[in-house]
């Protein structure tokens, strides 16, 4: 399964100052972090200024790419900003995201056609947020026929089929795991999620992400919006990939235990 680090979000408090202040030490050191705990790929999120956001992005991608050679997710509600972020691109970047809402869809997939990239796709639209995996699929189906329209084929969409706190909706982790495996199975697509929101409002949110990502592995999932530097997290990921035949004589798994040795 792909790693997605997420770290590099502006939301973090220390990330944002560190964004304002121009301190690409600091960014460059959370981008190595997350890449020596096994990320593949990091998210790159500047956050809502509205002024400064398109240089900020332009900044922070030329800043992480200084120090590391992974993809990026360039993650952006702004076109304008994501467009700024492809640009400096040096390697086939995802963009984080669209929905299947007819503004974003026409916002976001000339972008994906021009710029080569994939894809992540929340499966809501202009109707709102779907309670089923039955709805999520059908959402899924009609992004699939909007990207067509673009020569975007669905091997370059990661579905999100959008995680819920299910302190507040109790059947949304299983109606979750339901639609990844409808997607998977009928669509023969890609699936991504962030995974934080589904223990929302509870005590000890790490056990309940960490299962719940052994549980979506088991669905069908292929990458994940985490965070690498998690330790509970990365060893529910490798065991769950060992147990799921994903980790071929169980590398990945033997791997961690070395890495966590004191040397």
């Amino acid at each position: 399964m792909l790693i997605i680090g997420e770290r590099i979000n502006a939301t973090r408090k220390a990330i944002g100052e560190a964004i304002e202040k121009k301190n690409a030490k600091f960014i460059q050191q959370e981008a190595l972090n997350q890449i020596s705990a096994g990320a593949d790929l990091l998210d790159v999120n500047c956050g809502m200024n509205v002024k400064d956001e398109a240089k900020n992005m332009e900044w922070l991608v030329n800043t992480i790419q200084e120090v590391v050679d992974v993809p990026l997710v360039v993650d952006s509600p702004s076109a304008e900003v994501i467009e700024s972020g492809l640009k400096q691109c040096r390697k086939k970047a995802i963009i984080n995201s669209i929905t299947g809402e007819k503004k974003r869809i026409e916002q976001i997939l000339p972008l994906v056609e021009k710029y080569n990239t994939d894809v992540i796709a929340l499966t809501m639209n202009d109707k709102g947020m779907p309670n089923t995996a039955q709805e999520r699929l059908t959402i899924a189906k009609e992004i699939i026929n909007f990207a067509k329209a673009y020569n975007i084929p669905s091997n370059r969409i990661y579905f999100d089929a959008l995680v819920r706190p299910i302190s507040t909706e109790p059947n949304q982790a299983k109606e979750f795991l339901e639609a990844i495996r409808l997607i998977k199975s009928i669509l023969d697509t890609k699936t991504a999620c962030g995974l934080s929101n589904i223990s929302f409002g509870l005590p000890n949110r790490k056990l309940l992400n960490s299962t719940f990502l052994a549980m979506a592995l088991f669905a069908g999932l292929d990458a994940a919006i985490i965070d690498p530097t998690d330790a509970q997290m990365i060893s529910s990921l490798r065991s769950s990939e060992a147990l799921l035949a994903q980790d071929e004589y169980c590398m990945n798994y033997i791997k961690m235990f070395r890495d966590s040795k004191p040397r």
